[in-house]
């Protein structure tokens, strides 16, 4: 019977979509996996020779996989909340996904690699344009140099009620700090809507 009561409890859980995006080999796949409670979905493929000339590696030679469709990751928050996770893919040729998986979605992490910091711009453009709360997350990578996030988000140009966080992609607390700081954003901007009447 205990089994049942669960069932239906999951069954009753508000499922809510959130996207993690940024540029190519910016973490984003990392950042799924690190919190993600299930074994993570991934749509990795290799790097070939075909890609030569259309995927640029500038500060990311080693990078060997690309996301081609989706990563995806669930957390459950308590029996009422589950987070759905969805990583979007990095590289221009894929954008088109980015509108399937922002449908339904409420909020989103851009992640930003200071080395490269152009390359969450077309992330923040996207998300600024479709008016869905988004939040950056400062991938801090090891040999990266560390920059405050009042310099981030100047030279990103989002305004100051924008959430800058610095954050470890692998480490699962470091996301869940970024999650919650998203949540509560959104959360913010709902109580900023007018209700319909």
């Amino acid at each position: 019977m205990a089994s049942a009561n669960s069932d239906e409890r999951r069954l009753t859980a508000t499922a809510v979509k959130l996207l993690v995006a940024g540029g190519f080999g910016v973490g984003k796949t990392t950042m799924v996996g690190s919190v993600s409670e299930v074994p993570p979905l991934r749509t990795e493929e290799s790097l070939t020779s075909a890609s030569e000339g259309v995927d640029d590696l500038s500060g990311v030679e080693a990078k060997t996989t690309t996301t081609v469709a989706l990563d995806f990751g669930r957390i459950t928050i308590n029996s009422e909340l589950i987070l759905y996770l969805f990583g979007t893919p990095g590289q221009d040729r894929f954008w088109f996904m980015w509108d399937e998986l922002a449908q339904g979605a409420l909020g989103a992490v851009v992640l930003a690699d200071t080395r490269r910091l152009e390359s969450c711009f077309p992330a923040v453009d996207y998300f600024e344009r479709r008016g869905l709360p988004f939040v950056v997350g400062v991938n801090c990578f090891d040999q990266a140099h560390m920059y405050g996030t009042e310099e981030v988000r100047a030279a990103l140009d989002v305004g100051p009620e924008v959430p800058v966080v610095l954050c470890d992609a692998r480490d699962k607390e470091s996301t869940k700090q970024v999650l919650i700081t998203l949540i509560e954003y959104v959360m913010s901007t709902a109580d900023l809507v007018p209700a319909a009447r």
